[in-house]
């Protein structure tokens, strides 16, 4: 607590000016208006803040499920016609957990009715098993599969429409707009309101807008350009692309085996890694099969249908098994993108969430889990905030505690990458020293304390609110 805080005090002067006067009210008006204070009538209430949240991803609407607990009002504007019905699977570890349930603990008790475990009840507590990609799984060495994981992890993975379901199933149909996709957000910061334009040719007005909309989204675009980091915004390729499919889970146990596919497994090899787990209450396994190539993304499009022998080619030396399971996906290559390094997660009335924010290869299985805990900090901190003058504390407050955390995310999934595809030359392809390693990585993420980052945020909200109050009242602002 003590780091954040320290960081957040070097960096809260570095925006510029709070607003000087209350909309329509000039400086002399004001200074008028404060000496005659005993004899007038008291001040109206501020009108309520009103924010927009851009995307209903699993980001933006845990923060809007989060809103409705905090009692701030939201829309939800979505580009596409409807919510979400398709996806792959999401796992989720200890820390996205707890902060479904510090969000809503009714949210919690209703991902347990949709996720999965290992199919092995003795293996509640193994994230997953280490294999070789090779021929025989490495059964020429000697080995066998090794688990990783730790006692305050459970095994828990869900379809991400199921949990998008349980989501929706929390937001109000009146607080959502489908086939609005963001062309252009314009903030009015003096008076205390950003305009956001659609391209059906429609506009709306909201107090803030926080931008969800995933590692392609417009959003990024308007935080970060405007405040100073525009070679940022382009999300960038991390080197890797993915063929992804759910396959039922007796298929799965067909080609592989039962002994392989019933639990989660990480098959690693030169160039490669390719994971399975079950999902939908054990009777699908979501596969994710990694590349991992040199050189740039060429192709325009993210994805790319290639002919059915390519997957063959893609995953020399790897067990004919492990190919045929991966032949049942459909073959297009998903290249994987990732925002590496984001100086700001705010500018302004304006603030990033979830992969807008920080989105991650999937190699430590907290993409879905940073943008749950994002949406918990920031719902925790709008729901302190009065008045429009205070949201930029608030959204300074967030980025101290968020960022850091979620961008560490971000650099080491990028190194587990390298690790899993036998390319970081500490571990080479010892599965051994691998597993070590394992076993530990992921502690920083499952133990955090997210009850005292809630703490953490309302301080330094505090601070920069009366930060910002002290500077007004010496201006003759207040």
């Amino acid at each position: 607590m003590g780091v954040v805080l320290s960081r957040f005090r070097r960096l809260v002067g570095r925006r510029y000016a709070p607003t000087e006067t209350v909309p329509g009210q000039s400086i002399t008006s004001a200074a008028k208006s404060a000496a005659s204070s005993e004899s007038r009538s008291p001040e109206p209430s501020p009108p309520p803040i009103h924010i927009a949240i851009v995307g209903a991803g699993i980001g933006g609407l845990s923060l809007a499920v989060g809103c409705l607990r905090n009692n701030v009002t939201f829309t939800i504007y979505e580009s596409a016609a409807q919510y979400s019905v398709i996806g792959a699977g999401v796992g989720l570890g200890p820390n996205a957990l707890r902060a479904l349930h510090l969000i809503s603990p009714e949210l919690r008790a209703l991902y347990d009715t949709i996720s999965s475990g290992n199919l092995s009840e003795e293996k509640l507590h193994v994230a997953m098993e280490a294999m070789y990609a090779e021929p025989g799984f490495g059964e020429t060495r000697g080995w066998t599969p090794q688990p990783f994981g730790a006692k305050c992890y459970e095994r828990t993975s869900a379809h991400r429409r199921d949990l998008l379901n349980i989501l929706t199933g929390k937001i109000p149909d009146n607080a959502v707009q489908f086939n609005k996709r963001v062309t252009d957000i314009q903030q009015l910061v003096n008076e205390g309101r950003c305009v956001l334009s659609f391209s059906d040719g429609t506009k709306a007005t909201a107090t803030a807008v926080i931008g969800c909309d995933g590692v392609k989204g417009t959003s990024r675009g308007f935080v970060l350009a405007p405040a100073g980091y525009p070679g940022e915004v382009a999300p960038v390729f991390s080197g890797k692309y993915a063929y992804r499919s759910i396959v039922p889970m007796a298929t799965a146990q067909a080609v592989l085996g039962a002994e392989y596919a019933g639990d989660a497994k990480c098959f690693n090899g030169p160039g490669v890694n390719i994971m399975t787990y079950p999902i939908s209450s054990g009777t699908e396994c979501n596969i994710v099969a990694c590349r991992f190539v040199d050189g740039p993304w060429t192709h325009p499009q993210w994805t790319r249908r290639v002919p059915l022998e390519t997957i063959r080619t893609d995953f020399p030396n790897v067990d004919d098994r492990l190919v045929k399971l991966i032949e049942c996906a459909e073959p297009v290559q998903w290249a994987l993108h990732h925002h590496i390094q984001t100086s700001t997660y705010y500018y302004g009335l304006l603030c990033l969430l979830g992969d807008s924010a920080h989105a991650t290869t999937p190699h430590q299985a907290s993409g879905a889990g940073m943008s749950i805990e994002d949406a918990l900090i920031l719902s925790h901190v709008l729901g302190r905030v009065d008045r429009w003058q205070d949201l930029e504390a608030a959204f300074a407050a967030y980025d101290a505690v968020r960022r850091p955390r979620a961008q560490r995310v971000v650099q080491t999934s990028q190194e587990l990458g390298a690790m899993y595809a036998c390319s970081d030359p500490r571990y080479g392809d010892d599965m051994g020293k691998i597993v070590e390693n394992l076993n530990v990585r992921f502690l920083w993420i499952w133990e955090h304390d997210l009850t005292a980052d809630m703490e953490t945020v309302c301080q330094l909200f505090r601070e920069k609110k009366e930060s910002q109050e002290k500077l007004s009242k010496g201006r003759g602002d207040l």
